[in-house]
């Protein structure tokens, strides 16, 4: 029991990590229908930002601060870059792989090949008691960082009005435009919010996943499960996606290591058939 509740705990850490880097790329592909495979590389970035400025600093939240804002530039001259493919989908998911790589090599280039990991806060060290077991503080402290993050999201998606335009947009983009709402806008506020998230989840999951050149491909894979899971655009599919994603991958590699990813990709095979739009997306 003891053993199963911990695993437990593992999978609900982990899907609060999934679930801040899935919400920004179901955002971002449910309103711009842009499968942004940089969103990755992004994370990874943002991952090794943190890491610089945090031990400069000695503070955690500066470096996700630098983190964000780092990405939000970044974010700015990506989606600059997707606007010369403008209503060429394959030409969109190349270009954006192609950023994406570049990034990688980059950070490659300055970092190194080396596993790395953001320091963390000497408060958030160490373990303590919960359920009669033994867990690290840090990983509860980034459950509780993706359970505020998902209200926050509720909240700016279902009680303000640049939430209820987002949810337009999502919807039918081409209405809401005829309306005169600029669209522009709200893909420019949408692609921020998706790069800051990028940054968060690459800040803290650089400390207890920790960084290393093939960490961005490995976030992107679980993401796109998350999404296609979840459905593009829903918060609450990206939610279930990850609860989801994060209880296969943990549990699979525990009682079936060899098949680590069939345990993930099987089911979501599976669903996909009876439900090409995943659990709550919408026909496009």
């Amino acid at each position: 029991m003891t053993f199963f509740l911990f695993q437990l705990l593992n999978a609900f850490t982990f899907a609060a990590l999934l679930f801040i880097v899935g919400s920004g790329f179901t955002l971002v592909f449910g309103l711009m229908r842009i499968v942004n495979l940089a969103h990755g590389a992004f994370y990874l970035l943002g991952g090794y930002v943190a890491y610089v400025v945090t031990n400069q600093t000695n503070n955690m939240f500066f470096g996700i601060c630098a983190s964000i804002l780092t990405l939000a530039i970044m974010g700015m001259l990506e989606q600059f870059l997707l606007k010369f493919a403008k209503g060429a989908e394959l030409r969109q998911v190349l270009m954006s792989l192609g950023i994406g790589l570049m990034v990688n090599d980059i950070s490659l280039v300055i970092f190194g090949g080396d596993s790395l990991s953001v320091p963390i806060p000497s408060y958030l060290q160490g373990p303590m008691e919960l359920f009669d077991i033994t867990y690290p503080k840090y990983r509860l402290f980034v459950l509780l960082i993706g359970i505020l993050i998902f209200f926050g999201l509720n909240f700016l998606i279902n009680r303000t009005k640049l939430g209820a335009l987002i949810r337009a947009g999502v919807d039918d983009a081409e209405t809401v435009e005829a309306l005169g709402v600029n669209i522009r806008q709200i893909f420019t506020i949408t692609f921020m919010i998706g790069m800051a998230l990028a940054a968060i989840a690459g800040s803290l999951g650089g400390a207890f996943l920790s960084l290393y050149p093939t960490a961005d491909s490995e976030i992107l894979v679980y993401s796109l499960a998350v999404v296609i899971i979840g459905g593009r655009g829903s918060l609450i599919g990206a939610a279930i996606g990850s609860l989801t994603v994060a209880l296969l991958s943990t549990f699979g590699q525990v009682s079936f290591p060899e098949l680590s990813y069939f345990v993930i990709f099987g089911p979501m095979a599976l669903l996909l058939a009876f439900r090409p739009n995943g659990l709550f997306g919408k026909p496009v």
